[in-house]
């Protein structure tokens, strides 16, 4: 029986690690490519983004 339940738990973490994986991967795709300005009461704000969307997948 305990050799069940360790099969079980690695099972479990393998599925948990996949999925945070898969959400990792998802918030990486869903940010726009290219360079993001925005206007607004705060002046002028220019980001690269896809420089964010190389340091991202280069840390997973």
């Amino acid at each position: 029986m305990p050799n069940r339940n360790v099969l079980y738990l690695v099972i479990g973490a393998l599925v948990v690690i996949a999925g945070m994986l898969g959400y990792n991967l998802y918030q990486a795709k869903k940010q726009p490519e290219g360079l993001q300005i925005n206007v607004g009461p705060d002046g002028l704000k220019i980001k690269n983004m896809l420089w964010r969307q190389l340091c991202c997948a280069a840390a997973v």
